[in-house]
């Protein structure tokens, strides 16, 4: 048998080496691509992160009760308006009883009322003294009497209780006018009014030219 030529040997073992090598790096090449492939598909570790917190709404703080605005005071009804009295001119009443008519040197001109006594009266139908009470009664009048005599007013009735009453004397003369102011107990409404007239003597005392109510 020949023997082999130990370079041929040597050559034949190298290239056998040789080829287990690469076969061996080719296997760790494999090796290291699936470990590569195992770590690419492990999943990473899950981040941590800190959680964003809302900040708290502000709201306003209600106020106490005592700090909130009173609510504006409206009257249920509105205040009623006091009534301008017109003047009402004594030859102008409804009824005149007991009196005559003259022309009057007044202001204004016209006639006054004259010749008044005890029991003499003057009536005005339908008077409205509206909501706000009138509280007085404004008369124009004149005397060249020697004595006195009372003007009293009274409503709806003749033989009522007078709600306001006036003494007149003597003015200088039965032209000479002034004009005086009864007080009156409070009267609203309508009403017939009546001016009535007393003395003590029973002698003509007054003359009246007009009379105007007032609040």
């Amino acid at each position: 048998m020949e023997s082999r030529s130990p370079t041929v040997y040597r050559t034949r073992s190298w290239q056998n080496r040789r080829r287990a090598l690469r076969a061996l790096g080719g296997a760790g090449l494999v090796l290291v691509g699936y470990l590569i492939g195992r770590w690419q598909d492990t999943p990473a570790d899950p981040m941590i992160t800190t959680p964003i917190v809302a900040s708290p709404t502000v709201t306003s703080i209600p106020a106490e009760p005592s700090e909130l605005s009173e609510p504006s005071a409206t009257p249920s009804e509105a205040a009623p308006s006091p009534v301008t009295y017109a003047l009402l001119q004594a030859e102008a009443a409804a009824e005149l009883a007991g009196v005559q008519t003259e022309p009057t040197d007044d202001e204004g001109g016209g006639e006054n009322v004259g010749w008044i006594n005890r029991d003499d009266h003057l009536r005005f139908d339908g008077f409205d003294f509206g909501a706000v009470a009138a509280t007085k009664a404004r008369i124009r009048v004149a005397s060249g009497a020697g004595g006195t005599g009372r003007i009293q007013i009274r409503v709806d009735s003749r033989t009522a209780d007078p709600v306001g009453e006036l003494s007149v004397g003597n003015t200088g003369g039965w032209q000479s006018w002034r004009t005086d102011t009864a007080v009156l107990r409070p009267v609203t409404g309508v009403h017939t009014v009546y001016v009535t007239f007393t003395s003590n003597d029973g002698a003509e005392f007054a003359n009246v030219n007009w009379l105007q109510f007032e609040h």
